[in-house]
Order: C-alpha cells, then structure tokens, then sequence
C-alpha cells in the first residue's frame, strides 16, 4: 500500500465510523487540561469488521516493511491491545501487551505474555499525542529484558514534542494516518469548512494554549 493513499483512506475510515470527532466550535476538554477541536477513539473501528481487517492489514505490512528483524509484538494498554493482538495473529508472531503500571496484586506483572530476554519487540498504539504514555511502555519492555526495535500506530497528531521524545528514546515511530491527512479528508467530505481549517491549523501549532 503507498503510504499516502493508506493515511487518507485511514482517515476516511476514522471520520465514516465517527472514530475521531471534529468540532472547532465546541471544544472539547482533554484530561490534561487543553481545550482541543478534536477527539480520537480509534477503538471504535473494532466494531466494523472491513475497516478493522484494513487497519490490522496495514499495520502488519507497516511492520514488515520498517522492522523486518522484529521478534514479538507489543500492545499498549488499554487501546492498543486488541490492534496489537490483531496484527500479531496475521503475522504469525508472539504477542503480549503493557500495562501503564505493575499490578497491585498477584504476581505485580506490568508486562502480560511471555518476554525473552533481548527479544526484538515491536509496540502497537491506536494513538499518538504526546508519546509519553507510549515510551513509557518501550521503558517497561526494556526494563523487563526486551529490546524495542520500534512503535507503529494508526494515528498521530504529529507534535513536534513527540516527535522529540521518540527520537531522545532512539525509538522509531510509524503511523498509518496523521492530523493533516484527517483533516484534508474532511473537508473533502465536508465534514468541516474551510473556515474551521484555520482553527485547526492553529490548534495543531500550538494545543496547550488554543481557546484559552
């Protein structure tokens, strides 16, 4: 698949399921404070059997084509579980997942699924905003023995500050759509006007001021 057509299409599959909701005029409020136009829930995209084949689909090609040596994958809780489980299965390859932090009880495992020690592991997310959530699941394979070879995605914001954190952790990322593909498909399907395009341009520039 080229990758460009695959973002758009993603893109178009994001909006069609209401996956990712646009709504300048309304803001919605994040958990870290910021007023923000848009709101993604990739895990909606489960409940449509073709879309949830062509993300799994192009994920798993996403891998092979940029981490050939890769050993195992990895999803991140909570989201990322079930894409990464999915693309594991298509390409025949062990899977575990991480949780944001060990147990409390039991064994105290973070790390769920069987990891050997410099493993070449793969991580999956459905969405990148920040990345610290993310790299935060790389440090916990790491810590556990594992070697991170790299983190695939269905979805960035594209920040520069994650795009900063992932190059300090030395961690490739690869994701299958991005902000400016959504947002060019949706005003391709009308879905916001060219009017909401400058308030989404300026919220992508800087999301930790916009509307305050």
């Amino acid at each position: 698949m080229d990758s460009t057509t695959t973002a758009h299409k993603v893109a178009s599959f994001l909006l069609e399921t209401e996956a990712v909701k646009l709504r300048p005029e309304q803001p919605f409020k994040w958990s870290s404070g910021w007023n923000s136009p848009i709101y993604c829930d990739n895990r909606v995209t489960l409940s449509y059997p073709y879309i949830r084949s062509y993300i799994k689909q192009a994920l798993a090609e996403l891998i092979k084509n940029n981490f050939p040596d890769a050993e195992a994958i990895a999803g991140v809780a909570t989201a990322g579980i079930a894409q990464g489980a999915l693309v594991a299965d298509l390409l025949e390859m062990p899977f575990l997942y991480v949780r944001p932090q060990p147990k409390s009880h039991g064994m105290g495992n973070q790390i769920e699924g069987k990891l050997l020690a410099g493993q070449k592991v793969v991580l999956v997310e459905d969405l990148i905003s920040t990345g610290g959530s993310s790299l935060k699941a790389a440090e916990a394979v790491i810590a556990a023995g594992g070697k991170v070879v790299g983190m695939a995605a269905i979805f960035t914001y594209g920040f520069p500050l994650a795009e900063e954190n992932f190059k300090n952790a030395g961690i490739p990322l690869f994701c299958l759509s991005n902000y400016s593909a959504l947002t060019e498909a949706a005003l391709e399907q009308g879905v916001i006007s060219e009017n909401s395009m400058e308030a989404l341009a300026q919220w992508r520039k800087s999301p930790e001021t916009w509307g305050v």
